[in-house]
């Protein structure tokens, strides 16, 4: 439990352990530099170290395998209800069993500890400057690989990744399983194709929070199973920070495939 003083921002990892596409994923085992084995968890977690005090981060889960695993390696967790339909709801029933009233949650989702620190700092920033949005999340211009990596996965009936579009003032247009926009082959052939990936890293006001609750599961965040389209669905602004590519392919595990990509940049960047 937090001090006397609670943080200004917070960082909670949702983490499940059912998963239709990769069961157990929180809990899969990732080589880093040094031929260390980490689940995965661990690795969202070491991830979040570099972006606030570890004493600001929780890991929000209902299953207790993967809250020892978080213990074992002294990680703090919140116990959460096992009818939280996604991740944005565990946030918020997190943030009402912590007790706390931060001024900015952070929700880095369990699957992406390839997120650099930089791009949650952004986030945070932007939220902070644009009161008309109701959260803020990332979109990182693809590399040429990462765009391969995604249309790969899309031919073999694979979601390698989310992508988004977004308008000219910032606010979240659509997200989507598929890579959108369509691109005519001129286009996608560029080394920076004009697509963004949508990393899995979210900056809400407590406020949203409770809004998100309020509106009820929407049909299109059934469909692509994206919990972020319950906020467009509502009408609700989600602001967009834009970001160059990253300088690695930072790819979510969404899939047992995902883990070769995933071990072979954790030891390019040196990471243990």
């Amino acid at each position: 439990m937090p001090g006397a003083a609670d943080p200004d921002t917070i960082v909670l990892i949702p983490a499940r352990y059912q998963s239709s596409r990769y069961p157990a994923k929180p809990l899969a085992l990732l080589r880093g530099a040094t031929g260390e084995a980490k689940p995965l968890i661990q690795r969202s977690w070491e991830c979040a170290a570099t972006i606030v005090d570890p004493t600001a981060i929780w890991v929000a889960t209902d299953d207790d395998r993967i809250a020892d695993a978080v213990t074992t390696f002294g990680g703090q967790v919140v116990m959460t209800s096992a009818d939280c339909r996604n991740g944005t709801e565990r946030c918020a029933d997190a943030i009402d069993r912590l007790g706390i009233a931060p001024s900015i949650v952070v929700n880095l989702q369990g699957d992406a500890p390839l997120t650099p620190a930089f791009v949650v700092t952004g986030l945070v920033d932007a939220l902070k400057a644009r009161p008309e949005v109701a959260m803020t999340t990332p979109a990182v211009r693809c590399a040429q690989s990462t765009y391969a990596h995604l249309v790969e996965d899309q031919a073999q009936g694979r979601v390698g990744g989310t992508t988004v579009v977004f308008g000219r003032d910032g606010q979240a247009l659509y997200f989507s399983k598929r890579v959108i926009p369509y691109l005519p082959a001129a286009a996608a052939e560029q080394p920076f194709p004009p697509v963004h990936l949508h990393l899995g890293v979210y900056a809400y006001r407590p406020q949203a929070l409770a809004r998100y609750l309020a509106l009820g599961v929407s049909e299109l965040e059934e469909l692509e199973g994206l919990e972020q389209l319950r906020f467009l669905d509502g009408g609700v602004p989600v602001g967009v920070v834009p970001f160059d590519p990253i300088g690695w392919d930072a790819i979510e595990l969404n899939n047992p495939t995902d883990v070769a990509p995933i071990e072979a940049t954790l030891k390019a960047r040196g990471i243990a």
